[in-house]
């Protein structure tokens, strides 16, 4: 038994397992102001329908990809272009191919005795874009998957490794996203990678130390879209100190007067349902006066949502070592060593 990969699995898992009691709450440092540590993210009055610019503070990577005006306006003109092609081989067709500049690592394959494949690409299919899946969880599978981990992808014909983020799938401008491949749910997998046309089938595996890949969720292409909006959410805590009618006040959420003034414009709401905001810093050790819709319970908790948006990594990685067959280890123990009382 490895203990590095245990304790890895258990930090793991325990992530997961207080993700799923508090979701994506957070605490609030006490080294460091929280206007420095959450600098990059802002207050939303409604996560449905405030507005959010796709085209603001994109990452250098985004120069390094292709954006479509419309992607399924040119999926559909392709995919006709190409049924309506007459040119190529039939089935049953003996084909000789003259192919040059062929690397070291393609004629080994061949002389193993493993086959080898040839795809032609549709127009596009060689550049890189934002592709997102839509997958769910294999339910043979049952460790936590954190979101930004590395998997392994087979999707149509291409296999490749890299490190996606998890989104919730909806119909909204704007998408949450997933610390973890959550297992009731379909998921939205986004992802650098080659441009690939729908319907397209997606398996993705995960690969342990000993090169056994295991499959962790299966699915389908859904689109490229670049400029699709994902947004991690944090919450920030605090616990009411003194009750007065509507008025509260919260302590432990912050704890300096600078950083209550910062996030004074930001809306507050508790897991009660009441809804209000900050209205003036008390003291200089974080105590700070709220007022609420209605008179807060003693043991409410006050929150604060705060999001910023992320995107995948460029981790891209065609080169997938080939996958080892499964089996099943057993262990067999002989008499003499047993320790009988």
């Amino acid at each position: 038994m490895d203990e590095a990969a245990e304790e890895e699995g258990l930090k793991r898992y325990w992530e997961a397992r207080s993700h799923e009691m508090f979701p994506d709450e957070v605490d609030t440092p006490l080294d460091t102001p929280a206007r420095i540590r959450f600098q990059r993210f802002r207050g939303l009055k409604s996560f449905r329908s405030s507005p959010w610019d796709p085209m603001e503070n994109l990452p250098l990577d985004y120069s390094r990809i292709f954006q479509f005006q419309s992607f399924e306006r040119t999926r559909r003109r392709i995919l006709a272009e190409a049924a309506a092609d007459e040119d190529g081989a039939m089935d049953g067709w003996y084909v000789t191919l003259h192919i040059i500049d062929v690397p070291f690592s393609v004629m080994a394959s061949v002389q193993s005795g493993k086959p080898l494949v040839l795809v032609s690409l549709l127009p596009h299919e060689q550049k890189m874009s934002v592709m997102h899946l839509l997958v769910q969880r294999h339910p043979s599978n049952t460790e936590p998957i954190k979101s930004k981990e590395e998997l392994v992808f087979h999707c149509g014909f291409r296999r490749f490794r890299a490190c996606p983020i998890f989104s919730q799938h909806t119909t909204a401008d704007k998408h949450k996203m997933e610390r973890f491949l959550r297992p009731d749910a379909p998921t939205v997998v986004s992802v650098y990678a080659p441009i690939t046309f729908p319907p397209t089938g997606v398996l993705l595996f995960k690969e342990r130390n000993d090169g056994v890949q295991d499959l962790v969720a299966t699915g389908s292409l859904l689109s490229c879209n670049p400029q699709r909006v994902v947004l991690k959410r944090i919450v920030l805590s605090g616990h009411p100190f003194k009750i007065n009618r509507r008025s509260a006040v919260v302590r432990y959420m912050f704890f300096n007067r600078e950083d209550i003034m910062w996030f004074k414009p930001v809306e507050l709401r508790t897991k009660w349902g009441r809804r209000g905001h900050i209205k003036e810093a008390l003291g200089t050790h974080g105590h700070m006066k709220c007022v609420f819709d209605n008179q807060l319970r003693s043991q409410d908790t006050v929150l604060m949502n705060l999001y910023k948006r992320v995107y995948p990594r460029w981790t891209y990685d065609p080169y997938v070592p080939p996958q080892l067959p499964w089996f099943k280890k057993e262990v067999t123990v002989e008499m003499d060593d047993l320790d009988m009382e």
